[in-house]
């Protein structure tokens, strides 16, 4: 009986160290780290330790990066529906154990990415922790520009999991993370737009609160762009030019729903955008993957 106890509380424990963590999150920002390792991989079964260990190093700064966001945003989270039920708003953790946590998984990190990856990786990751933490986070009630820094936190995960095989950067992970940075735009105005006034109400400064139309053109200007990267990879041998052919149908949708966006912004065509932006992602990374011209799945199953 006791030990059914003990280990219900730690199973709770785990559950909420999970949600500090935003592990959904922190999960898909893990799986392009490994998306930026494997396209730059020569070998995959030669490459899998230092890939495995970047991706480790990517969770945890991840991870930490989140719980400082909700230590920092608690007051404001309460405002909100969609963050009123975060540990730390419902008192599941105290403020004290959030540092504590956010620091050691933080540390962890980037001591994991220096010694066991490369100081390129880990210098990325102690950056990315610092831009979204202590910059994007106080950003978001002062400025409108937050969510360009937002994009580039989102868009350093797969350099770092490029630089973590190739030990530098290379023109390749640069435009991986470009489609990273460019995507966030339809995807998070899109998503915010219906949440306007909850962020208006807890003082956020987003683009759908301070200025609508950027919000529309900006959108709408990067699901361009993404058509326009999608076109330059194969150009530098990332993949083939069947990425190309085969990404054309998602871009041309992720445009038009764009546009449609722009033309007539409502609770509809928002949604719409929104959800189709959670399918463009990662059908353009599998097909990154897929039709490499050296598709290491080919020899991984050949080993």
């Amino acid at each position: 009986m006791q030990t059914s106890k003990s280990q219900l509380v730690i199973d709770s424990r785990i559950k909420q160290y999970a949600k500090l963590s935003k592990i959904r999150l922190t999960g898909f920002v893990t799986s392009t780290t490994l998306t930026g390792s494997y396209l730059a991989c020569q070998s995959f079964t030669e490459s899998l330790p230092v890939i495995g260990l970047a991706a480790l190093g990517t969770f945890l700064c991840s991870s930490s990066a989140a719980a400082l966001n909700q230590f920092l945003e608690t007051p404001y989270d309460s405002q909100m529906r969609r963050t009123a039920i975060r540990p730390l708003v419902i008192g599941q953790v105290s403020p004290l154990e959030t540092v504590i946590f956010a620091s050691v998984m933080g540390i962890s990190g980037v001591v994991l990415l220096s010694s066991c990856v490369n100081n390129l990786t880990a210098i990325l990751g102690a950056l990315n922790l610092l831009l979204y933490s202590f910059i994007y986070t106080p950003m978001k009630r002062s400025n409108v520009a937050n969510t360009w820094i937002g994009s580039i936190v989102g868009a350093i995960p797969p350099m770092m999991g490029s630089t973590a095989v190739l030990g530098y950067v290379n023109f390749n992970s640069v435009i991986l993370a470009l489609i990273l940075f460019s995507w966030q735009f339809p995807h998070f105005n899109a998503l915010s737009w219906n949440l306007r006034h909850e962020y208006a109400r807890a003082g956020y400064r987003m683009m759908s609160v301070v200025n609508p139309d950027l919000c529309k053109r900006v959108a709408l200007r990067h699901s361009g762009l993404l058509f326009l990267y999608t076109c330059l990879l194969p150009v530098y041998g990332s993949t083939s030019s069947l990425f190309t052919l085969c990404a054309l149908p998602l871009n041309l949708q992720f445009i038009k729903l764009s546009w449609v966006f722009y033309k007539n912004a409502d609770s509809s065509s928002s949604r719409k955008l929104f959800r189709f932006s959670l399918i463009y992602l990662p059908a353009i990374l599998g097909l990154l993957i897929l039709t490499q011209p050296r598709n290491n799945l080919d020899s991984l199953a050949a080993e």
